[in-house]
């Protein structure tokens, strides 16, 4: 009686059958000649520069708002957007003593990578690594419509963007981000569709392997926005497709995980959600934790979270609630905030010089908190920042 077949095995006599020694043959895989990891000439230095950045009790500022979208913050405390003003703020951020011991990124737009400070000759990235922070730059060009969808979009600069990694390492960035912007528009599974999903996985680590291939670290950007009025369990399991679409993609791309970062959103009702929808953050931190062991390999060293809209106080307590969740945690779970950093910060700044030492105060009370969360030692020592309490959602935000 024959056994019972295998698919994808030849169980015939012939296949069978002992073999005279001949030369081996190359399999398949060999013969495909794909570019692998480890051939990278800057693979020693990507994951360097990964683990360093997801060091236990650190995270990253994100400044890397668009010159349009600082304007819309600057407009809120009555500062005229000019490239002055943009300068001074983010000169005051970099300049706040100690802030190294909490930060160990900071994300730039292109235009302060490039920007020196007040003195007209220290370049803005320079007052950065001076304090131990590694510069990164936002690489992508936003979003544009995906045709053949409901008003879903994808993230454009794949085109130029190989020339301008290159350009960006040369000027001191060591990583990149890149946003892909996804909505849950229903409670069926209709939206974000698949094909919104396949392109912005795609595109994203297209993007991911460009940056390794010029020597920069690329943050992984896939956030599911929190418009809508979904439930948290709708929210987790689109969050999982999303995130696991992405990884199969980074796969078939050859990119070196360990070379990489995450950055989701966390898993949480939609923000007009009714009140008996409404999570708690230990509940937010239950699902985004769940949501990652099913989905992000171990691998990667460090998922750094975006607030997506959250106030600072709420940010920094879901961050918090997640590394108190006992079990398997494999990779670092820190944040990569800007609004639920700045917020406090630049309330009181309000643009004046002789606001700077109560504005740096409010920038590094909020990173220690968020340095402490990652760790899971937060106690609420920073509830009481300018603008903590405060709401910093944006409707379908774009920066």
């Amino acid at each position: 009686r024959p056994p019972p077949a295998h698919p994808g095995f030849d169980l015939s006599p012939i296949a069978c059958a002992p073999q005279s020694p001949t030369r081996p043959q190359p399999s398949r895989i060999d013969t495909m000649a794909a570019p692998r990891p480890h051939e990278n000439p800057f693979a020693a230095e990507l994951m360097a520069t990964a683990k360093a950045i997801a060091t236990p009790g650190k995270g990253i500022l994100a400044a890397d708002e668009s010159s349009g979208t600082i304007g819309k913050r600057f407009a809120q405390i009555n500062v005229e957007n000019v490239q002055e003003n943009r300068r001074a703020y983010r000169e005051m951020l970099f300049t706040t003593e100690g802030l190294g011991n909490f930060i160990s990124g900071c994300i730039l737009f292109e235009e302060t990578l490039f920007d020196v400070a007040r003195d007209g000759n220290t370049k803005l990235v320079d007052l950065l690594t001076k304090q131990g922070i590694i510069p990164g730059i936002k690489v992508d060009k936003g979003v544009q419509p995906l045709p053949g969808t409901a008003g879903e979009t994808v993230t454009q600069g794949i085109d130029d963007l190989g020339k301008r990694c290159a350009k960006y390492y040369e000027a001191g960035a060591r990583f990149a981000k890149w946003r892909a912007v996804l909505n849950i528009n229903d409670s069926s599974g209709a939206t974000p569709s698949p094909l919104s999903i396949k392109q912005n996985a795609e595109t994203l680590a297209r993007y991911a392997s460009i940056c390794q291939a010029n020597g920069l670290v690329p943050i992984v950007e896939p956030e599911v926005l929190m418009d809508g009025t979904h439930s948290i369990e709708t929210a987790q399991l689109i969050t999982e497709k999303v995130i696991a679409a992405c990884y199969k993609e980074l796969s078939d791309h050859n990119v070196m995980l360990e070379g990489t970062l995450l950055k989701p959103n966390m898993v949480r009702n939609g923000e007009a959600a009714p009140a008996d929808k409404k999570a708690t953050p230990a509940q937010i931190a239950a699902a985004t934790v769940q949501c990652l062991q099913r989905t992000v390999p171990p691998a990667v060293p460090g998922i750094t979270f975006l607030s997506g809209g959250m106030s600072e106080e709420e940010a920094t307590v879901v961050l918090n609630e997640m590394n108190k969740i006992e079990g398997p945690k494999p990779w670092a779970l820190t944040f990569s905030y800007g609004r639920a950093l700045q917020q406090s910060c630049l309330k009181v700044w309000q643009g004046k010089t002789e606001n700077e030492a109560g504005a740096k105060k409010e920038l590094i009370v909020r990173a220690k908190a968020n340095g402490m969360a990652s760790k899971g030692m937060y106690g609420g020592e920073a509830a009481g920042g300018a603008a903590a309490a405060a709401s910093t959602f944006v409707a379908n935000y774009s920066y």
